[in-house]
């Protein structure tokens, strides 16, 4: 019986793939949990374990993190893995693991920087997380370090633009780039989902996102960014905020010119996320100094009750967020901050396209609940919409006017992931 459960059950496309990416670059393409990324990530161990020649082999993605939860998460959480788990070697950040005995390079690739990371190097076996989210300059790099006879990168990707580089200069040339291989995946090719489950996955997504994320399309970002917004849905009364595993942050939009907002992001024992609270900065004449705005920020947070009083009976510090999570070009408010006694605090994360991306499957998988306190987040979901101009370069990016609380609210849900991301799966 143990071998049966434990015995790995492939969809054709998925054998297909496996058998078939042969070529300089391999691209694994489609909706969500269409099981890409499983039999990708078997295909790219298959070709460690009979790799023999030189080079060094990489695994890539926005950082180190997203790479340890996509890439090595499957496999040590997989009981029909088990036997490979056994045969890697990795500490979550680590700068290198070892797959089947093999040094593997771990690069996580967050910015245009990130080329430098692996310039002048000669790579064997290459393999790209959510290739999309990646830096161009960094990608065309990586390409180029595939200099060996029977190099190889393997890449996954979920839809994104229709004016994405890798769709334009790549995907959308297949005829002309021989030495490619793209297999497009669906729900229906991951043979470990019911049916039950796929239609619940659907019913998580609307607008922009199904048709990215379930129907596999590459789709223009049009309209409202957070489509999905219903106050009906996301909004629940502050009284009714339910009892609370952990403040995680309090994540600041620091503006000089600009109002300057704090949101405080907490997990519920209900493995939701939940913006319990929220503060912004109150100029009577002119701009504030930074001694001015840490003075009220302070004020707000340590002489206001941000949960609802029962909170309290078991912890008097409930309210304390694990971090402060600033906008990272605040320099000098940070260092007010600091000056003014608090420790905790931490650079945001500010890569705007998988924010927004990640606020939004929260919102459509109803993992993130907004408290009626946070008044400016209200008036700032409806509103937010994309910025037209960059569609049409290719890029995902909303008009800059009236998102100093989304943008707070991005950086304590992004900078924080790793904290609450096992909890809400």
């Amino acid at each position: 019986m143990d071998d049966q459960k434990n015995t790995l059950v492939w969809s054709p496309k998925q054998a297909y793939a496996i058998a078939n990416c042969n070529g300089c670059a391999n691209i694994w393409q489609g909706a969500v949990r269409s099981g890409k990324t499983f039999s990708s990530i078997l295909a790219y161990c298959m070709k460690i374990a009979t790799w023999d020649g030189p080079g060094v082999h990489v695994i890539t993605g926005r950082n180190k993190d997203s790479i340890f939860r996509n890439f090595f998460t499957p496999i040590i959480s997989t009981p029909e893995l088990a036997w490979l788990a056994k045969a890697i070697n990795y500490r979550q950040g680590a700068p290198t693991a070892k797959i089947l005995g093999k040094p593997v390079s771990i690069v996580g690739a967050n910015d245009q920087s990130a080329e430098t990371k692996i310039r002048g190097a000669t790579v064997a076996l290459a393999y790209a997380d959510e290739v999309t989210v990646l830096p161009d300059s960094f990608f065309r790099m990586l390409l180029s370090r595939l200099s060996l006879d029977g190099s190889q990168l393997l890449g996954t990707t979920n839809p994104d633009s229709p004016y994405h580089w890798l769709k334009t200069d790549y995907l959308d040339r297949l005829d002309e780039l021989h030495d490619w291989r793209n297999f497009n995946f669906t729900l229906d090719d991951n043979p470990a989902l019911s049916e039950e489950y796929k239609e619940s996955l659907k019913a998580e997504y609307t607008g922009l996102w199904y048709k990215r994320f379930i129907l596999g399309q590459w789709v223009a970002a049009e309209g409202a960014v957070y489509d999905m917004w219903n106050p009906t849905e996301h909004v629940i009364p502050w009284e009714n905020i339910p009892p609370i595993r952990q403040t995680l942050a309090v994540g600041m939009d620091y503006g000089t010119t600009n109002p300057t907002d704090a949101v405080m992001l907490a997990l519920g024992v209900d493995d939701r996320l939940y913006a319990v609270d929220e503060w912004r900065a109150t100029k009577t004449q002119g701009n504030l100094t930074d001694a001015q705005t840490s003075e009220q920020f302070r004020n707000w947070l340590y002489q206001t009750r941000h949960l609802p009083d029962r909170h309290y009976n078991r912890d008097k510090y409930a309210d304390r967020p694990r971090h402060i999570i600033v906008d990272p070009a605040a320099g000098s408010f940070k260092v007010q901050l600091y000056e003014d006694g608090l420790r905790n605090i931490r650079n945001a994360d500010n890569n705007v396209a998988y924010g927004i991306k990640l606020v939004g499957s929260l919102l459509s998988e109803g993992k993130l609940k907004i408290s009626n306190r946070c008044k400016w987040l209200l008036k700032e979901f409806p509103s937010y919409v994309w910025d037209p101009k960059a569609t049409e370069q290719g890029q995902d990016k909303p008009i800059k006017a009236n998102d100093h609380a989304l943008d707070a609210l991005r950086y304590a849900l992004v900078t924080t992931e790793t904290l609450w991301r096992r909890a809400t799966k």
